[in-house]
């Protein structure tokens, strides 16, 4: 467990742990040299010259005088690696979120992460003070008091040093069965609070399909799993910590019938069997210690290695020596991407683009469309290098996206998706995230642009409105008109619109489609839509279908070719004849 704790702590927190190891080391074998020297003062004082218990007594006196000094500052310095083992691990999971490529983090993963940065950080905090101290004077304090037993006894100390591996196999052996029930235990728990988070996000859905608490079947089955788990957890478990406990107490017995046969014999004195029966059950008690400590230490490592193989994710690679991007160009040559699942064979796995290659020109507007599941978003998410391409390259300005430095690519490229995340602040906050710095004037052709200004002016507070977690108090509409506005007021030269007005009534999308026509003649505008009015003014359009690309053209010239794009644009114009009308008796 303490191996897992320094990866943990790495090697910038691995300092105050160190000494709060050589403390609590120091106390451990100084308790157990104390309690050795009881078989002296006892011997002494059963014996027939009570005079000689003096030396020895002031020798006890004084190793327990510095194991209470040692001790307390063990205690002290517990909590204090504690709190600074918070701040190491919140730290470092930080730096590891902005190292890892946006991909990894599925919504899987991210509540895993979730759990780790919160409830797991506060329960490893406890273990240098509550656990580390017990755990280490399980272990020292009986190793000094075997040793010690060699000046007293040498039989006595054969017997423990034969029976000392019995025992660490059987502590093994409850440990290795105990951690793999915790662990079980702890997946089914994981299982459960996933379920339910999704129970708790999605009660609107769930309320307007009639599926209550007990008829929701994926939380019901993730509640019986972990109820399941807890008691295969304590039917397995309890007879293994039995075990090591009846373990202990027959080396006692077997110690103590050893003693009394050599007593009887003539070989042990009774002052000498008597102390060294003291010191054998402080022996058996500091051994004992160590399974009430085993729960404790295996949660702790089990969470210890669940953060450590998050720390341990290989980051996204960085360029050594990083170009700059030449101008605001974009271009695929053969791309190919596959997700990576992580399972055996995932290689084999139907790829999400194959062989796309395409370029957009510098200060123009490009139009990205086809069905669902065609690969547009995987576009938008290269050209950001949210993740990287299986096969091929993906330039910006003529520069290899892996070649560029992630800041520097950062401040050339700005999206907008159609999942929008507002954070709970003002609307002027969560615009300003893209520009904290920008002024007045920025702020408001952002605003106008995006058409988040008529918000602004039906609100009460204006630009001072709270939007709530997520942007819970806006429609869907608003939250995508700040996302806009915030996409803008970055003012990138490459801007990517991931279905940006899928949640804009018909007034606002050609609003927004107006100011679309403005922005391309300033920037490198990709535009990806269902909604094919937004882009009819493209100055190329480009339709995806099964990852590759199968036409591009104008609007005119895709029209008149009578293929894919054709036939949306011929769906489309159908259904803005539909109306509603009364049915006649």
């Amino acid at each position: 467990m303490i191996r897992q704790l320094y990866r943990a702590l790495g090697p910038e927190g691995s300092r105050p742990l160190n000494r709060l190891l050589v403390l609590q080391s120091g106390a451990a074998v100084l308790q157990g040299i104390a309690f050795a020297l009881l078989v002296p003062v006892l011997k002494a004082l059963l014996g027939t010259d009570s005079d000689d218990v003096w030396p020895w007594l002031a020798a006890f006196t004084g190793c327990v005088v510095a194991y209470v000094a040692l001790q307390g500052a063990a205690v002290s310095g517990g909590f204090t690696v504690g709190s600074q083992l918070s701040r190491v691990l919140h730290r470092r999971m930080a730096d590891q979120a902005l190292r890892l490529p946006l991909g990894w983090f599925t919504a899987g993963r991210t509540a895993e992460f979730s759990r780790l940065a919160g409830q797991n950080v506060i329960q490893v905090m406890s273990t240098p003070a509550h656990l580390l101290r017990p755990f280490i004077s399980s272990f020292l304090t009986p190793v000094t008091l075997v040793a010690a037993t060699f000046f007293f006894d040498v039989r006595t100390a054969l017997v423990l040093l034969v029976c000392a591996p019995v025992l660490y196999a059987v502590q093994q052996a409850s440990t290795s069965l105990m951690r793999r029930l915790d662990l079980g235990r702890d997946a089914a728990i994981g299982e459960s609070a996933d379920r339910v988070l999704e129970y708790t996000r999605n009660q609107p859905v769930l309320r307007a399909f009639g599926r209550t608490a007990e008829g929701y079947g994926a939380l019901d089955d993730a509640l019986v799993s972990e109820a399941r788990a807890d008691r295969r957890l304590i039917a397995r478990g309890l007879p293994g910590l039995v075990s090591y406990s009846f373990a202990t107490r027959l080396v006692f017995a077997l110690l103590l019938a050893l003693g009394v046969s050599w007593q009887l014999d003539g070989s042990l004195t009774v002052p000498t069997l008597l102390a060294l029966l003291v010191l054998l059950v402080r022996l058996i008690d500091s051994v004992s210690s160590a399974a009430e400590a085993g729960a404790g230490m295996r949660i702790a490592r089990n969470t210890l290695e669940r953060l450590g193989a998050v720390l341990d994710e290989p980051p996204f690679p960085r360029p050594t020596e990083p170009k700059t991007p030449r101008d605001a160009s974009v271009e695929f040559t053969g791309v190919g991407f596959r997700y990576d699942t992580g399972t055996v064979g995932s290689a084999s796995a139907r790829p999400v683009l194959k062989d796309v290659t395409f370029r957009l020109p510098e200060r123009s507007m490009t139009a990205l469309v086809g069905p669902s599941g065609a690969g547009k978003t995987t576009v938008a998410a290269l050209i950001a290098r949210f993740r990287d391409t299986t096969e091929g390259t993906v330039r910006v300005g003529g520069v290899d996206v892996r070649e560029i430095a992630a800041d520097d690519l950062a401040d050339h490229v700005s999206l907008v998706f159609q999942d929008v995340y507002l954070f709970d602040g003002t609307i002027e906050e969560n615009v300003r995230v893209a520009a904290p710095d920008a002024g007045p004037s920025e702020l408001a052709e952002a605003a106008a642009l995006s058409g988040l200004d008529r918000v602004i002016e039906e609100l009460p507070d204006g630009w001072g409105t709270r939007v709530g977690e997520g942007g819970s108090r806006l429609s869907g509409g608003q939250r995508q008109r700040v996302s806009i506005a915030r996409a803008l007021l970055k003012d990138a030269p490459i801007l990517v619109l991931d279905e940006a007005t899928a949640a804009l009534d018909q007034e606002n999308e050609a609003l927004f489609a107006e100011a679309v026509r403005t922005l391309a003649g300033r920037k490198t505008l990709l535009v990806i839509a269902h909604r094919l009015s937004t882009v009819v003014h493209a100055d190329q359009i480009l339709v995806l279908e099964d990852g590759e690309i199968t036409e591009r053209g104008t609007h005119d010239d895709l029209v008149t070719a009578d293929g894919t794009y054709a036939s949306f644009w011929h769906r489309r114009n159908r259904a803005l004849g539909w109306r509603l009308e009364a049915a006649h008796p």
